[in-house]
């Protein structure tokens, strides 16, 4: 990682971040978490089968990112998914089978499917 060191590396650092920012605006973005117990559950298995379907259907507005533990153990793969203009939503349980359904359902359609986790949740503090 590199460090900032002057004023002017802050401010371009400042410009990138905004720019990455818009640059995602229009875009679905789809977090899928990979952390130990994310990847023993089948995370990496929801992530691939959830590429293959935006691949399959031509979704080009899509963009995928993968993070640590989202504190959701007990549901586990989980992924959290940000329609342009919406609040993101987390899913649990995401085997392959639903990964695909996240995609062709929730992604495409804007419908709800099986597997939210409420907005009330108790979040792990450890």
């Amino acid at each position: 990682m590199s460090t900032i060191a002057t004023l002017d590396a802050l401010r371009a650092k400042r410009e990138e971040i905004l720019a990455r920012q818009k640059a995602r605006q229009n875009k679905v973005l789809i977090n899928v978490s990979l952390a130990t117990c994310s990847i023993a559950a089948g995370g990496k298995v929801a992530m691939e089968a959830m590429q293959d379907e935006v691949a399959l259907n031509g979704l080009t507005n899509v963009e995928f990112m993968q993070s640590g533990c989202m504190t959701f153990c007990f549901a586990e793969p989980t992924v959290e998914i940000t329609l342009p203009g919406k609040d993101p939503v987390v899913f649990g349980g995401v085997d392959e089978a639903k990964a695909r359904e996240l995609v062709t359902e929730y992604v495409m359609k804007g419908e709800p499917v099986e597997g939210i986790i409420p907005v009330t949740y108790q979040r792990v503090v450890l």
